[in-house]
């Protein structure tokens, strides 16, 4: 093992970081002294993480930046320009938590300083209740920023996938003839093979349903907005509307907590479906799944997602009959403990092993990974279940 001198530049620059992550108490043993934007840097960082922060609470602890929304903003104008996007993302929800900064946020210079993401707008949606009317549209602006750039990473990709599927679940065995699937055809005829031919006789040809202008598949999205499930409610509702903007495809979305509301009506535009969510407050999945079980008419063409993390304030024995009726019924029954970037959430583990027994295994899914999901639960496949380890 090698050691490098005191005075290498790697060395120095090793102590450097130590001082900024060690926060210059007398006992860090760096005995580094900083200046110019490391200074800047530290001050930063221990307005966030410094002792007299973290000793404070409730409202106090927001002196820790200065006690007002504009030095609070200035804060943020700092950090986003000595630290790199995702570093900034996390400090900002650090400050939320550990200052009480949540009610500043109803502050338009605030929400104009912050770095918008997913956690961000979680945090917006619980507070919108209270905002006043000064502060509504900037809110807005900031949510429709998150949502626009959810959707340009998201939507096409969906689409192309659950596309495909929608395709593959419509195969004929009388196609046109430019409608055969030669793959499978083939397969499917390997038995007729004549090898003094070299050929296969294709006795049974499998082909492509044509485009058809009904309603192929329906979904019906039943979304846990509870406080947990802030993440998993914002992409939920980008996703919905990417499905209902799918004409081979019906959409429905549900947000529920002990009461349901049917945002169906409102997928055209996320930031609407967003702002019609109240996040917080109990739990009843049994009434949100009787309410999505009231909807369906074509149970054999239809995907139920379930996104909650299963925390069931209702009837939990009369939950799980129900999804044994619906997948009775021939619905396809999925359900995610999460859709966010997330990694393993907080979940009801007895109720997830219920679900599992029933045949409706419980995951946590991301983002990226929800369009394979969706197209094997259309197509009728087992799930693409991420490895747990």
């Amino acid at each position: 093992m090698t050691t490098e001198p005191v005075g290498s530049d790697a060395a120095q620059e090793r102590l450097r970081r130590w001082r900024l992550v060690l926060g210059g108490d007398p006992a860090d043993g760096t005995g580094r002294t900083l200046s110019g934007q490391d200074a800047a840097m530290d001050g930063a960082l221990t307005a966030l993480y410094g002792k007299e922060a973290a000793a404070r609470g409730g409202r106090d602890r927001a002196a820790g930046l200065g006690g007002s929304a504009p030095a609070v903003a200035r804060w943020l104008g700092d950090i986003r320009t000595y630290f790199p996007s995702s570093v900034v993302q996390v400090m900002q929800r650090d400050a939320i938590d550990r200052l009480g900064l949540a009610t500043l946020l109803l502050e338009p210079e605030m929400l104009e300083a912050v770095e918008a993401d997913v956690h961000l707008v979680g945090t917006l949606l619980s507070l919108h209740q209270a905002m006043p009317e000064t502060t509504k549209e900037t809110a807005r602006t900031v949510v429709r920023k998150v949502v626009e750039d959810l959707e340009k990473r998201l939507a096409s990709r969906t689409r192309a996938t659950l596309t495909g599927a929608l395709d593959r679940s419509a195969r004929v065995t009388r196609p046109r003839h430019h409608d055969i699937d030669w793959n499978r055809t083939v397969s499917a005829n390997l038995k007729h093979y004549l090898p003094q031919y070299g050929t296969v006789v294709p006795e049974r040809l499998v082909g492509y349903g044509r485009a058809s202008r009904s309603v192929k598949k329906e979904v019906v999205l039943c979304v846990d907005q509870s406080g947990s499930m802030a993440a998993s409610v914002v992409y939920a509702s980008v996703f919905g509307a990417v499905l209902a903007s799918m004409p081979s495809m019906e959409t429905r979305l549900v947000v529920f907590d002990t009461a349901v509301v049917d945002l169906t009506d409102q997928l055209d535009d996320p930031v609407d479906v967003l702002f019609g969510t109240r996040l917080g407050g109990g739990t009843d999945i049994n009434r949100a799944l009787a309410y999505c079980q009231s909807r369906i008419t074509r149970p054999a063409e239809t995907v139920v997602v379930l996104i909650s993390d299963l925390y069931e304030g209702g009837i939990r024995d009369e939950m799980l009959r129900r999804v044994a009726a619906m997948q009775a019924a021939g619905v396809r029954f999925v359900t995610l403990l999460a859709l966010s970037d997330e990694g393993t959430p907080a979940y009801d583990r007895e109720h997830a092993a219920a679900l599992a027994a029933l045949g409706a295994p419980a995951f946590a899914c991301t983002p990226d990974h929800f369009p394979e999901v969706m197209a094997a639960a259309i197509e009728r496949r087992p799930l693409p279940i991420p490895d747990a380890g």
